[in-house]
């Protein structure tokens, strides 16, 4: 026997629930005036604190002002029962999550979802909005793979200084993370760029470039960029090494990207990628790396560290010697105090710096290790 459906407005009969996230859930449903089917996001009824009401009426207001092609459309929004509603239009296929996961998907297939990606992104920064949650979970694809990027509902204003978000509720996917959302730090279109450099780099390898709990992901990306396969095309290499610097002010800007991908999927020449559309950087080049040893072969990594440290100007030596005594210096401290291995306070390593721990701990609170 099946249930009826859930009137909602008077004109929404809610169906079979197709998503959930941190503050609602996404429902099936069919428009009784229009006679078609919709997508309708209701807030949960447990959450009823007053920030994410605002975190909710915010996102209709921000879904509201833009339309592209690859972003998903927002019909209708209100309150019924004290209950916010966003209704948008229902897009047939799956996720990029359930098409990429733990299967590496072709580099020419990558390019072209990743353009009409950027492409949405770029449209969004010139409107002065900066998603914040671009993930695998969020990109939705049709039978043809058209891309529709959804879920703006933590997106925000560029420059405005009204956060809803409090300590323990952490915004965005922590394995998805720009470093210095990490760091809390300022939020511009950069962060949008590096998130989908991860997502780029996952849906080619079929695996996160960050593995691990919310925390251990984070301290991880503010040491290191994520490791760029060397099977990968220079072009590819080049890109993703871009698109993931640890400085914003390094990353080619969504337009550049959305070009270069474009470039990609089509097999033209190479061209240049500029960090900010009035910048005439140009990162003409790929980033160096150490090509990886064959199977087989043994490296010589004796003569490699020779070469290496002859190239070390003279000058610089002394500077190396201090920092090495520092280092030793912070490690017997860390030591005497009690070991540096053991977490402090629910998941956040004792050594971290103190404009750190703050951060990573409502990063820690906030997030769940399970999210996709």
């Amino acid at each position: 026997m099946t249930s009826e459906p859930i009137a909602l407005a008077e004109r929404y009969d809610l169906e079979e629930v197709i998503g959930r996230g941190g503050m609602a859930e996404v429902y099936r449903a069919t428009d009784q005036v229009l006679h078609r089917a919709v997508a309708v996001k209701v807030l949960r009824d447990t959450a009823d604190d007053e920030s994410d009401r605002l975190r909710f009426t915010g996102e209709a207001r921000t879904l509201a002002r833009l339309s592209h092609p690859s972003l998903v459309m927002v019909l209708d929004a209100g309150i019924t029962s004290e209950r916010p509603y966003l209704v948008m239009e229902l897009v047939e296929g799956q996720t990029l999550a359930a098409c990429c996961s733990g299967e590496a998907l072709d580099p020419d297939r990558v390019a072209r979802i990743g353009a009409q990606l950027a492409a949405a992104l770029a449209y969004a920064h010139d409107e002065r909005v900066v998603h914040r949650d671009v993930k695998p979970g969020n990109v939705l694809l049709d039978a043809e793979d058209r891309v529709k990027l959804a879920d703006f509902g933590i997106a925000r204003l560029i420059g405005d200084t009204v956060r809803h978000t409090r300590t323990g509720h952490a915004i965005g996917t922590a394995a998805y993370l720009a470093p210095e959302q990490v760091q809390g730090g300022e939020i511009t279109p950069a962060v949008d760029v590096y998130s989908l450099g991860l997502v780029l780099l996952e849906a080619l390898t079929g695996e996160r470039a960050y593995p691990g709990s919310p925390t251990e992901s984070a301290l991880a990306r503010l040491q290191r960029q994520p490791d760029v396969p060397a099977s990968l095309s220079a072009d590819w290499r080049h890109l993703l090494t871009a698109m993931t610097a640890l400085a914003p002010a390094e990353r080619p800007a969504a337009r550049a990207v959305a070009a270069e991908l474009e470039r990609l999927a089509g097999g033209t020449a190479p061209s240049a990628l500029p960090t900010d559309p009035d910048s005439t950087r140009l990162l003409s080049q790929p980033v160096p790396r150490t090509a990886p040893a064959r199977r087989g072969e043994r490296r010589d990594w004796v003569a490699e560290t020779r070469t290496a440290l002859a190239s070390v100007p003279t000058h610089l030596w002394g500077v190396i010697g201090a920092v090495a005594a520092i280092l030793v210096l912070i490690l017997v401290v860390g030591l005497a105090a009690g070991g540096s291995s053991g977490p402090a306070g629910d998941g956040v390593p004792a050594n971290t710096p103190s404009r750190l721990q703050q951060p990573l701990q409502d990063l820690h609170d906030a997030v769940d290790g399970g999210q996709q």
